[in-house]
């Protein structure tokens, strides 16, 4: 298989204040396109940070970052902003929907920043609504939804513009075992059926089983991969 994202001798260095955190150390990865992968490991390890620079939400302090085919740590911020929007989705713990808008205005909200029609945008949105199971929730606002539709919505917002790569942090943190097993099933739905390639973190050893594998971080460092058998 191909890989979708490489990751050579990535480090994160923040400064607080006098302070230098290194958060990641010299992580070197392949993902390869259509893979579903979890990363685990303790709070502070470097999870989060390792997804937002994969996602191009954060630029690393050194090594490459290479996404279908593109470096993306050399990018500036405007053309970051701009890959981000097409090759990206993202999901997050916390759904971030706009509590005045229907599920179908929120999941239209990425297209904005395209040249779709309004007539485009609205069939773009029924399509993704209708693929995460929400068809008849079209117009319900975020308040009149449970934890685990507003999270379909998420990802239905995430999948409108068609991205390659989706990634999840901590998607089902905030849901009960139901609802978070929905939305994991959603998730390798769209990696089996319509290829994206996923990376997921989460601290819940269940959520990782939908993964087709796992990899560890600790200290900001890899440690041996478990394999998830299916």
């Amino acid at each position: 298989m191909t890989a979708l994202i490489e990751i050579r001798g990535v480090a994160k260095t923040y400064v607080r204040g006098k302070q230098k955190v290194e958060v990641l150390h010299n992580v070197g990865i392949d993902i390869a396109a259509g893979d579903f992968l979890a990363l685990m490991g303790p709070s502070g390890s470097g999870k989060t940070t390792l997804l937002n620079l994969i996602g191009g939400l954060d630029t690393p302090s050194a090594g490459s970052i290479t996404v279908g085919g593109q470096r993306i740590d050399q990018l500036g911020s405007g053309a970051l902003a701009r890959w981000r929007a097409s090759h990206v989705g993202f999901v997050f713990q916390f759904y971030n929907l706009l509590p005045m808008l229907s599920a179908q205005k929120n999941v239209e909200l990425p297209l904005l920043l395209t040249r779709l029609s309004a007539a485009q945008r609205r069939k773009n949105a029924s399509i993704a609504l209708q693929l995460v199971g929400l068809a008849d929730r079209a117009n319900h606002k975020p308040g009149e939804l449970s934890g685990g539709q507003q999270q379909r919505v998420a990802i239905a917002r995430a999948i409108v513009s068609d991205p390659a790569l989706l990634v999840c942090d901590e998607p089902t943190g905030d849901l009960d075992r139901q609802s978070a097993d929905e939305v994991l099933s959603l998730l390798r739905q769209l990696n089996r059926e319509h290829g994206k390639t996923i990376v997921l973190v989460t601290h819940d050893p269940k959520a990782a089983e939908f993964a087709t594998h796992t990899l560890h971080l600790d200290k900001g460092e890899l440690v041996e991969p478990t394999v998830t058998a299916h």
